[in-house]
């Protein structure tokens, strides 16, 4: 690799900006330094001499959520990109997130990401990595024409992505990333913001701490009257966020939260009914550190729930303990565990549930999925699947299940990191953070609708405030998409004008449309 570290810049090498732009507010990442990660290297080529000039990119990962472990001069315009393994972990490669700048307007590049761990990728399926710019904030897809997933025999016969951009602003520095990040950072502004609002239904502690002391938050959602001591209530535990590479779950754990602390008549009725106990995040280490799947020390933290370790995995330890403890608990009844992943290979949303040997209980188990895909456009019933494999015997959904009374329904809910088809439109359409954040809405209020079910809850609402049916949102969405745009370019058309340079064919974003209807 022919690379120059950069401290303080020379005239020629222009300064970073303090903002990295890995999510939509500049506030929401830590700029420390993270051992593994390149950390402004310029790339010049061979034997050259001297000062990077203008057009000698600048790399950089070193920073919250970053993902960059080395890059390879191939020409001036072809670069090899080495994913940096999971800390203590070299077998997981796959999320990457980091910084391009010191361009030229107008430079054509080619980008090899040469090294990732899995054979099956959605990249095949027409999934794209994301790009956004210092002047243009928002996460924007780059289009399939421009991305190509393919074995290579120069690369030990690895599957390689390849993706060609052209850069159209000088000034602007270029975040490049597998999916829409979501830092410890934006979590702890989100909860903290929450805190200061100060409703009298949601309490916050940290659980426990982690290896490296982040906090293990615990989000506590219900009316105060029902958490009286000596009054039997009914919980709910959601958790997300495992496996640190797996963002979207974070957004589908954020609008999960975001709806049963609305003003909604059916949040507050599940607010007046239920008590809600949340981990919107797993392992903060392994998410602040950029991993894919692993923590600080290299554990799956979704294969330890039977034995975890107070000093090795003391996330899982403590969520853990902490459920146990309802369970033996004779005020609360556990009713149900949900633990919210992403998935590299599937389309849409769906679950995964337990077998029983017992009939009834097996049948009693698959009434949720079938309630959410009744609300959920794009969960799908027909990628639900329900299993006791080995392999997943340390999950969270089977330790759970075989430990909790026989009435808990214990799920992981997975969902696509690329896009979902409907019954009616078989045409593949993008996730955005805000659609990850609807099937969160949609998850919580399919409670209502399980415990009307049961004759738990008992409410006849007006129709003004039901929700539509699946098809008719279905069939809404499809009307609003613009019949000159596939579906599948329309992801991201809402920078109101500030798009990408759309002039030099087959490097760069095509037109884009915007779109403020609301969905």
């Amino acid at each position: 690799m022919s690379s120059e570290t950069i401290g303080e810049p020379s005239p020629s090498v222009p300064q970073k900006r303090n903002n990295n732009n890995n999510s939509d507010s500049e506030s929401d990442v830590n700029n420390d330094h993270l051992i593994g990660n390149v950390q402004r290297v310029a790339i010049v080529p061979p034997n050259y001499e001297g000062k990077p000039k203008k057009g000698h990119l600048i790399f950089d990962a070193s920073f919250e959520c970053g993902n960059l472990g080395r890059v390879d001069y191939v020409n001036d315009n072809e670069y090899d990109l080495f994913i940096r393994p999971d800390t203590c972990s070299p077998r997981f490669r796959c999320w990457f997130l980091f910084t391009v700048e010191n361009i030229k307007a107008n430079q054509r590049v080619i980008f090899h990401i040469v090294n990732f761990s899995k054979v099956k990728s959605l990249y095949r399926d027409g999934m794209t990595p994301l790009v956004k710019s210092t002047s243009r904030k928002r996460w924007q897809r780059l289009p399939t024409r421009t991305v190509f997933y393919y074995r290579c025999p120069d690369h030990r016969k690895n599957y390689v992505m390849s993706f060609t951009f052209c850069f159209d602003r000088e000034d602007d520095i270029y975040q490049f990333a597998y999916s829409f990040p979501y830092t410890y950072t934006k979590l702890q502004n989100y909860l903290d913001d929450l805190e200061q609002r100060q409703l009298g239904f949601v309490q916050r502690r940290p659980l426990v701490y982690s290896v490296q002391k982040r906090r293990l938050d615990l989000v506590t959602v219900a009316s105060p009257s029902l958490l009286i001591k000596g009054k039997k209530k009914k919980v709910v535990i959601v958790t997300a966020r495992v496996h640190p590479g797996e963002t979207p779950s974070s957004y589908v754990c954020q609008g999960f939260i975001e709806f049963i602390i609305s003003d909604h008549p059916i949040a507050r009725l599940l607010r007046d009914h239920i008590v809600f106990h949340i981990v919107p995040m797993l392992n903060p280490d392994g998410v602040f550190l950029g991993n894919q799947r692993c923590s600080l020390l290299g554990f799956d933290l979704n294969r330890v729930w039977h034995d975890p370790s107070h000093w090795a995995h003391p996330e899982i330890y403590g969520i853990k303990t902490h459920i146990m403890k309802l369970n033996e608990d004779p005020d609360f009844e556990v009713d149900f565990f949900i633990d919210i992943h992403a998935h590299s290979t599937m389309m849409n949303g769906f679950m995964y549930g337990n077998v029983y040997d017992d009939v009834n209980r097996s049948e009693k188990h698959t009434v949720f999925p079938q309630l959410l895909s009744n609300n959920a456009e794009d969960f799908s019933i027909n990628n639900t699947t329900f299993n006791r494999d080995a392999f997943k015997a340390g999950t969270g959904r089977r330790t759970l299940g075989g430990c909790l009374q026989e009435s808990t329904h214990c799920y992981t809910l997975e969902v696509s990191f690329f896009s979902y088809q409907t019954s009616i439109n078989s045409q593949a359409i993008p996730y955005t953070e805000d659609l990850y954040q609807q099937l969160g809405r949609n998850l919580a209020r399919t409670f209502v609708d399980y415990y009307k079910s049961i004759n738990y809850i008992s409410w006849s609402p007006s129709c003004s405030i039901m929700p539509r049916l699946k098809e008719d949102r279905i069939k809404s969405r499809l009307t609003r998409q613009s019949t000159s745009m596939p579906i599948v370019n329309q992801d991201e058309a809402f920078l109101n004008g500030e798009t990408f340079n759309l002039s030099i064919d087959g490097f760069i974003y095509p037109q884009t449309h915007n779109n403020n209807d609301p969905e």
